[in-house]
């Protein structure tokens, strides 16, 4: 008879066989799974040899294992006995699944004729019996009463169903995310009890629209706030029904209502260019090139140009818009498409374009502030928000540069090509900042995020900048050529807004395309600007899901944009 073997130190009861190889860590369990009448062999440790047990350790494992064998009996029959009430649970839930079905609801004519209304205006409607329409976003069933929280868009209603309301098996089957008619008398929630609104739906009548499927279908199994980044970006479609989510996009709306209102009351007009272009703006790298009726043409980077050539006519003027640029950056705060609220003013300096931007960055804020539904979202999404406090710090790029090197904030060196130094450690290289170095997106928000409050970095070299920004008067012969532009930027964000004042002399303009390799017969259009009665001008363009990540406190410019776009992904 082949023993079965037990290693007290090594073996194990869990995936132990009994072979020397996997043996038993306990002989009680050995006789347990083997009987009493089997050859064992046991050793306290890996060093010892293995023997048979001694007559005390055998009659002391005999006793443990009976009380395996107890405890597997009682486990067994508990097991027996909670089957035996699940199964009696279904049958009582089969059961009362098709008397359920017995149960048709029909309006009752007698009552007072509901109102049909959106969620957000019932306020003057209670006491009243109401219809409305929305999907349900909560849903918990306790006995014989059933609270659902319909959301339509417009926000939450908590809603109550009772006696023969609760009975039918659209009651009893309801599945989150289910759209339904919910009809009954809105009440005041009673004292010491809350609810979205201060009111509730007694429902006297309801049905539902369109079913959701539950079991593995459910909502909650296909999204949930553990899911992966990118099953979210899959099902952004249902993302959108969150909370958060729609409070972002919600917020949104009402930002850019704000900042028409601020910009309008500046006496600027609304125009709207075109998307479909043949000219860059930002330089050809980033262009999203396409087949236009044979013809090559681009999507647009900017719409500055077009905006330049209202000013005659229409004043000063500015556009939402979207934009696009084919950069390859994965980075929290780009997308490869972008809202770009965008402006241009003439007959101004450089100070006027700074302070006509700050003015519309802090009319927008208070206005939203003011609005009482827009400071409940920054409130509920960006509890700690205060508006940002002013002048804001205006900090010329050469002495940012001398901050950066002051406070240690080096940037990784570079190669002619462009490509990291590493050292003979194989690790990046870093050195400090000089003046023509393009401040990295890094050190420019580890910059902004120390000092804590808005700056408008502005003077940056010429060879950083587009070809039509204006330079500063007065540059030494053979030295640095800086020019009349900012950048602006916010705490936690970076920089959210980019503005110059422009080229008005036409010799200047057509020597700087001839500095970039820019063909100027594309251009005869923005060229005549300058040709028939030019003036000083400047304008700038302002990232609105980046203002909007500030404004709302969002780690990514990602959440802040209805179907977001970036490298790989222009789904769904």
């Amino acid at each position: 008879m082949s023993a079965f073997y037990v290693d007290e130190t090594a073996g194990s009861d869990t995936t132990g066989t009994g072979t020397q190889e996997a043996p038993y860590q306990s002989l009680a369990l050995a006789i347990f799974n083997h009987g009493e009448a089997a050859a064992f062999q046991i050793r306290k440790s890996p060093e010892a040899t293995y023997d048979e047990p001694t007559q005390s350790s055998l009659k002391k494992a005999k006793k443990n294992a009976s009380g395996l064998e107890k405890k597997k009996k009682k486990q067994e029959e508990l097991a027996e006995r909670e089957a035996q009430e699940k199964n009696d649970e279904k049958e009582k839930r089969e059961k009362l699944l098709e008397e359920s079905k017995k149960i048709v609801l029909v309006e009752d004519a007698a009552l007072p004729k509901a109102t049909k209304a959106k969620i957000a205006h019932l306020d003057n409607l209670r006491s009243k019996r109401v219809r409305v329409f929305g999907w349900v976003h909560r849903l918990r069933q306790q006995k014989d009463i059933v609270f659902i929280v319909v959301r339509d868009g417009t926000g939450y209603l908590q809603t109550v169903l009772s006696g023969r309301v609760a009975q039918t098996y659209e009651a009893l089957t309801l599945n989150l995310e289910s759209s339904v008619e919910v009809v009954g008398t809105l009440q005041e929630v009673p004292e010491g009890k809350t609810a979205p609104g201060g009111h509730e739906l007694i429902v006297d009548y309801w049905k539902v629209v369109g079913g959701a499927p539950g079991a593995d279908d459910a909502f909650t199994n296909r999204l949930n706030e553990k899911s992966d980044p990118s099953i979210q970006a899959d099902l952004r479609h249902l993302v959108l029904r969150g909370e958060t989510a729609s409070s972002v996009l919600r917020l949104r709306a009402y930002l850019l209502t704000a900042f028409r209102q601020s910009l309008t009351t500046e006496s600027l007009i609304e125009v709207t260019p075109p998307c479909l272009v043949q000219t860059q703006v930002e330089g050809g790298a980033t262009l999203f090139k396409l087949d236009y009726y044979g013809q090559p043409a681009f999507l647009t980077q900017s719409s500055q140009l077009y905006l330049e050539t209202c000013l005659p006519s229409l004043g000063d003027v500015f556009c939402v818009q979207e934009s696009f640029r084919a950069e390859n950056s994965h980075t929290r705060r780009h997308l490869s498409e972008y809202t770009h609220l965008e402006a241009e003013l003439a007959f101004i300096n450089f100070d006027d374009l700074m302070a006509h931007i700050e003015e519309i960055i802090c009319k927008t804020v208070d206005t939203l502030l003011a609005n009482p539904a827009s400071a409940a979202l920054i409130k509920q999404l960006n509890p700690s928000f205060t508006p940002p406090a002013r002048p804001f710090l205006r900090m010329s790029y050469v002495d940012a540069i001398a901050w950066l090197n002051e406070h240690g904030i080096q940037h990784p060196a570079e190669d002619v090509e462009g490509n990291a130094i590493k050292g003979p450690d194989g690790q990046v290289q870093l050195v400090d900042h000089a003046v023509g170095d393009d401040i990295a997106e890094a050190a420019e928000r580890q910059m902004t995020d120390i000092i804590g409050t808005p700056i408008f970095l502005h003077g940056f070299p010429a060879e950083l900048k587009a070809f039509y920004m204006k330079k500063v008067p007065g540059a030494k012969e053979g030295g640095p050529v800086f020019t009349e532009s900012c950048d602006l930027l916010m705490p936690n964000v970076g920089e959210i807004v980019g503005g110059s004042m422009r080229i008005a002399d036409m010799e200047e303009l057509l020597v700087a395309y001839k500095r970039e390799g820019i063909d100027p017969a594309p251009y005869y259009w923005f060229t005549d600007q300058r040709k028939y009665g030019t003036c000083e001008h400047g304008g700038y363009g302002l990232g609105v899901e980046r203002f909007l990540a500030w404004l709302a406190n969002r780690f990514t410019v990602r959440e802040c944009s209805l179907y977001p776009r970036w490298p790989g992904r222009a789904t769904p």
